[in-house]
């Protein structure tokens, strides 16, 4: 069971899990293909952020970028170690999903990597319905990123 927080990346255990996703991200990409948000940029006006908790102890975070009226970038999700297959990575998608529809939003697109340690990333947007598209937003072509987007 997860419990969400619309909370501040800025700050105590979030910005931990922020600032470890971006050191990940950075680990095995060259800088201008790592699209990941840092915690000043999952602070923006058109970016909600949230931290999914269990048992007191935060489980991962997610973020969802407005783009318009009704379209919505799926940011900087990610799922602690120590809650790594447990679901909860799906848990914080549907979570997301469901917001944006509440958001009134239509669509939800999101980049992520197309090398080897992307692939339960992958897999996980495409049983949850996302298709691959082409770069949309100001994304560019790029052999390291795949595009995905669903109806919401």
């Amino acid at each position: 069971m997860l419990e969400f927080r619309i909370d501040d990346p800025t700050r105590g255990a979030p910005h931990e899990l922020v600032s470890a996703h971006l050191v990940a991200m950075h680990a095995g990409t060259p800088a201008e293909s790592v699209h990941a948000l840092d915690a000043a940029g999952l602070s923006a006006p058109e970016v909600t952020f949230w931290s999914a908790w269990s048992g007191g102890e935060l489980a991962g975070i997610g973020a969802l970028k407005r783009w318009g009226d009704d379209r919505g970038e799926l940011k900087s999700m990610r799922v602690a170690d120590a809650f790594r297959g447990t679901g909860f990575g799906r848990g914080i998608l549907r979570h997301i999903l469901g917001e944006a529809a509440a958001m009134g939003l239509t669509s939800v697109w999101l980049e992520t990597g197309s090398t080897p340690e992307f692939v339960p990333a992958v897999r996980l947007y495409e049983s949850e319905g996302f298709v691959r598209c082409g770069p949309f937003a100001d994304y560019r072509d790029d052999p390291l990123s795949l595009y995905f987007t669903r109806a919401v």
